[in-house]
């Protein structure tokens, strides 16, 4: 007999029939004699509906009351998948974020968990009721209703995963697993048995949006196994393990991208102490994330190009900021881009392989694709490319790094 945590998302849950299968899905481990708690997500577009209705009633509404509507969806699916449990047997009641209690501070919309008392949940399970709670929320000190942000239910799960000591969290979605790029964009991508925590971290960072970031983040901190699975079809998904559990470690595990970044370069700036502050500090103070970071300094040495990422949606608004400091960092021009996007190759092998850097340039130059930013970490590399050659590097590289499905080639 094992502990689990099994989490659903919006899809997996998207109508009554889907809600009826997850329903059976739970059942199997209860007739397997486990203890079980259920994490749920709303059902699929309900989210955006709620979020919708909101802004239409108050451009700028009470973040307490915001949290209070856009949490109802996940009640109203634990409610519904309780009640489709106890239909076909099976002993469950539903949970409330504040009825655990899960613990938060009080930052809404974008909460973080703080305690998460399970002394009632373990109760129930212990004597074989399913616990089936609704992700994404939780509550004050001040018993006050809180959201944990976009993709928290992930989050939820793994916290009560560490919380309830349990064997294994499976999040299940509507992919079949962690993949070693983008299947729809590249044909010869193939899913992976496993992969680490700080691949996994540096994926979802990096572009892959299997699983929310701080999930992971959480997971490998509390060393919580979670397995990501398919709802539609009935065959094991992915581990995200410690890097211990794999023996054999790959060079480059999986390529990630992103779609959301823009470049900015700010021209002609005087190359002098400070200047660096000058730029990124008012983008700090504004709250804009700043990603990639390249400087190239002109050859009498007096002034210095500063070029770096954003995210797409900030890139209107970072100009701004920029262009209100001009008296102060003392540039010519300002430069922006949206057509650019960001690909990363990832492994934990690089950290024992030289060369990993120079094949995904030498591939990428043999394409004839310009490389206009670079950054690295200890097992990533990424590159700022135009928006163009997305499709054509992913498959160069995926190829050039040996990660193509035998099968799909044959």
């Amino acid at each position: 007999m094992a502990r689990l945590v099994q989490k659903f998302g919006g899809t997996s849950v998207a109508d009554v029939d889907r809600i009826k299968i997850v329903a059976q899905r739970v059942k199997r481990e209860v007739d397997a004699g486990h203890e079980v708690i259920v994490v749920v997500s709303a059902m699929s577009g309900t989210t955006n509906q709620l979020v919708a209705w909101t802004n239409q009633t108050a451009e700028l509404a009470d973040p307490k009351e915001y949290d209070v509507v856009v949490a109802s969806g996940e009640q109203v699916t634990a409610g519904l998948l309780a009640i489709a449990l106890q239909a076909i047997g099976v002993p469950a009641r539903s949970w409330m974020g504040w009825q655990i209690p899960l613990k938060t501070d009080e930052a809404h919309g974008k909460a973080r968990i703080q305690n998460i008392d399970l002394a009632e949940i373990t109760t129930a399970t212990a004597r074989g009721e399913v616990a089936v709670v609704a992700g994404f929320q939780g509550a004050t000190e001040g018993r006050r209703v809180t959201t944990l942000g976009r993709g928290g239910s992930d989050t939820s799960a793994v916290a009560l995963a560490a919380a309830f000591d349990a064997e294994r969290c499976d999040i299940f979605t509507d992919v079949d697993g962690v993949y070693t790029t983008d299947p729809r964009i590249v044909a010869r991508a193939r899913k992976l048995d496993k992969i680490t925590y700080e691949e996994m971290l540096e994926m979802a960072s990096q572009g892959a949006k299997v699983l929310q970031t701080r999930s992971v983040e959480m997971a490998m901190n509390h060393r919580v196994r979670v397995q990501v699975l398919s709802s539609f079809v009935d065959r094991p998904g992915t581990m995200v393990v410690d890097e211990d559990e794999i023996l054999e470690k790959q060079v480059v595990s999986g390529i990630a991208y992103s779609r959301d970044e823009a470049k900015i370069t700010v021209a002609g700036v005087l190359d002098r102490p400070g200047v660096a502050a000058g730029i990124f500090g008012p983008l700090a103070d504004a709250g804009i994330n700043v990603d990639m970071i390249v400087q190239n300094v002109s050859r009498d040495g007096k002034a210095t190009d500063m070029t770096f990422t954003v995210g797409k949606a900030d890139i209107t608004r970072a100009v701004k900021v920029l262009e209100a400091n001009r008296d102060h960092v003392k540039y010519e021009t300002i430069l922006s881009s949206a057509d650019v996007v960001k690909i990363s190759v990832i492994g934990v092998g690089m950290r024992s392989h030289a060369g990993v850097a120079q094949k995904m340039f030498k591939t990428l130059a043999d394409k004839g694709i310009n490389i206009q930013v670079i950054s690295t970490s200890e097992i990533k590399v990424a590159v700022l490319v135009g928006e163009e050659y997305l499709e054509l590097a992913l498959r160069a590289l995926h190829s050039a790094y040996g990660l193509d499905a035998v099968e799909a080639a044959e």
